[in-house]
């Protein structure tokens, strides 16, 4: 089974070529959802985070604004929680590994946004990058509700900047070029791992990169 990272910074287009890979069959396992889960009512790390960060707990479940202003500009604070988060997104990747290689899957997309920054290309037998001009991307992301200058800064403060990632990629997807132009780089990626068996699963097979 060929175990494909995909990632890349805030604004690059990472969500929508996720669901082209998904769409043209290879099945992906989607960090940022996983860690919603974790902190929808119910989730699994509802009770830790709360204990962690007090008045972060709404309705049986946490708040990511308030969240945010626990952690947001304080690098002490995020470590706690990804301390907490870490962990639990890893067993859910796992265990979604394991189902896919049991179904004899030949490829799977891990989607996970700070992919280098966490050493996650280590177990990935190779790494699609998702990247658009500065410009693009910050017209991108200033767009979205609440998103400020302020905001963006600290945020590509705290993520591998766009250059280097695409320096260690094995893949590179432009989104800036249009639809299209990503749409046909994907389905060649597709095809590509679809013809490989890889070499990271099971766990103990690992090379490292």
């Amino acid at each position: 089974m060929f175990i494909l990272g995909l990632t890349g910074s805030i604004g690059m287009g990472k969500t929508v070529a996720a669901g082209d890979f998904a769409r043209l069959g290879v099945p992906v396992h989607d960090s940022d959802a996983t860690v919603h889960d974790l902190m929808s009512k119910g989730g699994d790390a509802v009770t830790e985070v709360a204990d962690t960060f007090p008045g972060v707990l709404a309705k049986g479940a946490i708040d990511r604004g308030l969240l945010g202003k626990h952690v947001f500009g304080d690098n002490v604070a995020l470590k706690r929680l990804e301390k907490i988060l870490h962990p639990k997104v890893r067993e859910r990747e796992i265990a979604f590994l394991g189902w896919h290689a049991r179904q004899r899957t030949r490829a799977i997309v891990l989607d996970v946004p700070l992919l280098f920054e966490t050493g996650g290309q280590k177990r990935c037998d190779a790494v699609a990058v998702v990247s658009a001009p500065y410009r693009e991307q910050r017209r991108r992301v200033l767009s979205r509700p609440g998103m400020t200058k302020e905001r963006l800064v600290n945020i590509l403060a705290y993520q591998m900047p766009d250059t280097k990632k695409r320096q260690f990629a094995d893949y590179i997807i432009h989104t800036g070029l249009g639809r299209m132009h990503s749409l046909q780089a994907i389905r060649q990626i597709v095809t590509l791992i679809k013809q490989d068996k890889g070499t990271h699963w099971p766990p103990f097979r690992q090379k490292r990169r």
